[in-house]
């Protein structure tokens, strides 16, 4: 009776660090990505602004995001140490 058991599960996180370490690269992909989309429209509704259509709103940031999106995915199935 001195003994005190302890009987409580030890929480455990679901995954790994390196899996929370490649998710947390995805995220900042993800983010740059859309940082990078922001932007180009104009001050003057009546004005039209062709800053919209360059390269880095149209090509890079959406293959930024979709970059990040494959990391998140290959976050979730890559096997850690435990």
């Amino acid at each position: 009776m001195s003994k005190k058991e302890d009987n409580t599960p030890q929480q455990e996180f679901l995954f790994g660090k390196k899996n929370y370490t490649i998710m947390f690269i995805g995220i900042a992909v993800i983010a740059l990505g859309f940082i990078l989309m922001a932007g180009g429209g104009s001050d003057d509704p009546t004005v039209f602004n062709e800053e919209i259509y360059n390269w880095r709103r149209i090509r890079l940031a959406p293959t930024l995001v979709l970059i990040g999106l494959g990391i998140e995915i290959y976050a979730i199935f890559a096997t850690s140490k435990k």
